[in-house]
């Protein structure tokens, strides 16, 4: 019985862990610095019921009262009736229809200060209320109110929330992986045993006949996890083409099958699927060989361990991972928790309640995840940098699915619009303002704001200001028109359209420098088109082959210049195309400008006289 965690030694490095979505600290004293005095015993009672009702309709938690938010022991100062009520809060201070799942509530002296400590688990069959009727719920470090959508959860629901706690009838600390679990154990807390760790981490509890594991402390440490759970695997398939197919159709390239414990599968799966979304390596600006991958990296794990963490471990299947030609599945199995929704995790809202929470927790103490919550968030975010379509959530009642799509937030037809400012070398957000003023339209600051994902004024000045210094953002009203205008309509002045995108100049500067190689006497102007963006590769003759194919019935190239460097006869990237009819030259700007050859978008505009 020597292994057994010491109640106070628990407290103490619990208390050296400071607050987080696990744990909560209060103090039992008020007033001044050197007139403090004990706190109202109904003060603190009400206290104790909202934060373990909060950690039972989260992922469970430990309260300590006593202790400063710094993690400083103060004490109780109040005499043995007002501690008996406190321990009693957990009965006194909720909803008489529920009973908290309580682990522990006991009274404990720390440095000769006595403090409380509250456990209390997960709840799996409802939520719990206080007296009053509300319901709340902790988040990070918070006591969030909450919505009461379900009270009774589904039976299958009910056993994939207590899988990671059921004992292992059997299983003994020798089943589980002792190198890592000291490595793990000595981060935690310096010196901390194997045994002691795990029942800090709730993971144990001694009993008559020994130290008895949950089912967490397999999943996340099993030497031999098939022994345990034969499905405890990430699988990996690499898809030719968009969809599944079977039988003489199967189309599955790559199947590699990860096997391990939480630990291990976490590790071992990303550096398998790094290494299929990897797609290229290129030399980078640091002079520096950088691979470059398909989706965002941070995106991609984020999904994975959240699926290896809340996946239903009750249920006998893997994770898959289909890799296909334009877009990467995770597929966990279990629905979606019934408290969460898709819509929630779509607005980015931070919602968030883990199946396992003993699993959640220990990789939260251990910063394998971050904070619970927000893996969501970080995913739509690592997307949304990397110029990608937003990540898909799914849930069909037996599976739970996170889908990446390999495809440009920006249409095709955007992106030719894009094409025009490619030598101002915008940045993502100037991106989307420049979308915004498509084909002359009129935007406010509002949507400026809007598109920008954000208010703050000095990310406004920093994207906005070199876009019209360049003059590429116009402004056609003023400050003072706008505020006239928005007074008259009744609306903001930021949604009144001030702004306007403006190509021309641009076209100037790039038929100013092509025009200053080839006379325009030598062409007819009308009959001829200015072609800019060319590739070192792109020749006179595909140029005319193009023309011609595409002008078919409506005129003939009569010929093509693209003027070359005397030295290294390279092409300077622009030419002119001069055609039998001013029809044709008209139709050739509207079907080719942005046509793709030798992998660029060509720009096909008006040729333009210098004395014009």
């Amino acid at each position: 019985m020597s292994e057994v965690l010491l109640l106070q030694q628990r407290c103490r490095n619990s208390i050296l862990l400071g607050e987080s979505h696990f744990r909560e600290f209060k103090t039992a004293l008020e007033g001044k610095p050197g007139q403090k005095k004990p706190r109202r015993a109904t003060d603190i009672c009400r206290e104790i019921g909202e934060a373990l009702v909060a950690f039972a309709n989260a992922d469970g938690g430990e309260l300590f009262i006593g202790v400063e938010d710094d993690g400083e022991i103060t004490g109780l100062r109040h005499d043995d009736d007002d501690i008996r009520r406190m321990l009693e809060a957990p009965n006194t201070h909720v909803h008489t229809a529920t009973a908290l799942p309580m682990i522990l509530a006991a009274k404990v002296a720390i440095d000769d200060k006595n403090i409380l400590i509250f456990s209390v688990s997960k709840g799996t069959t409802e939520y719990y209320q206080l007296p009053d009727g509300r319901c709340v719920r902790r988040k990070d470090k918070s006591t969030m109110p909450a919505v009461v959508r379900q009270l009774q959860f589904e039976r299958q629901e009910v056993r994939s929330r207590e899988y990671d706690r059921q004992f292992v009838d059997g299983a003994v600390v020798a089943d589980l992986d002792l190198s890592l679990l000291r490595a793990i154990a000595n981060e935690y807390a310096g010196g901390l045993t194997p045994e002691r760790y795990l029942q800090q981490l709730g993971l144990a509890e001694y009993a008559s006949n020994g130290l008895r594991l949950r089912m967490a402390a397999i999943l996340l440490f099993a030497k031999d996890i098939f022994r345990w759970h034969p499905r405890s695997q990430v699988r990996i398939l690499k898809v030719a083409g968009t969809q599944l197919g079977s039988g003489a159709g199967y189309n599955v390239v790559s199947d590699e099958t990860v096997p391990g414990n939480i630990f291990e599968l976490i590790s071992r799966s990303w550096e398998r699927l790094r290494s299929f979304i990897a797609e290229k390596t290129v030399f980078g600006p640091d002079a520096r060989f950088e691979q470059r991958y398909l989706y965002p990296e941070q995106a991609c794990r984020e999904a994975l361990v959240n699926a290896i963490a809340h996946r239903d471990y009750n249920i006998q299947n893997g994770i898959d991972v289909f890799i296909f030609e334009d877009r990467m599945e995770i597929k966990s199995p279990g629905a979606l928790l019934s408290t969460l929704s898709l819509d929630s995790l779509k607005q980015l809202q931070g919602e968030h309640e883990s199946r396992n929470a003993l699993v959640a927790r220990v990789l939260r103490e251990n910063e394998v995840m971050r904070e619970l919550g927000e893996g969501m968030k970080r995913m739509f975010e690592a997307m949304d940098l990397s110029e990608l379509l937003e990540p898909i959530p799914y849930s069909n009642g037996i599976s739970f699915t996170m889908t990446f799509v390999h495809q440009s937030i920006y249409t095709r037809e955007q992106q030719l619009w894009l094409e025009h400012f490619k030598d101002a070398e915008l940045s993502r957000l100037q991106k989307r303002i420049v979308v915004l003023g498509m084909n002359g339209r009129e935007i406010s600051r509002a949507e400026i704001q809007k598109v920008m994902k954000t208010n703050d004024r000095d990310t406004y000045d920093r994207e906005v200001t070199p876009l019209r210094n360049a003059g590429i953002l116009a402004e056609f009203r003023t400050n003072a028109q706008a505020g006239q205008l928005a007074k008259n309509k009744q609306l903001s002045k930021n949604e009144v359209p001030r702004f306007k995108v403006i190509v021309e100049p641009f076209a100037r500067v790039i038929n100013r420098i092509a025009e200053a190689s080839v006379p325009v006497e030598k062409s007819e102007p009308d009959r001829t088109v200015f072609i800019g963006n060319l590739a070192e590769t792109t020749t006179a003759q595909s140029i005319e082959k193009l023309f011609n194919a595409d002008l078919s019935g409506v005129g003939r190239v009569k010929r093509v210049s693209i003027p070359r460097l005397h030295a290294s006869k390279q092409s300077k990237g622009y030419g002119f195309v001069e055609l039998d009819s001013r029809e044709a030259a008209e139709v050739a700007i509207e079907r080719l400008n942005g046509v793709i050859v030798d992998g660029r978008n060509i720009i096909v505009n008006r040729h333009r006289d210098m004395k014009h």
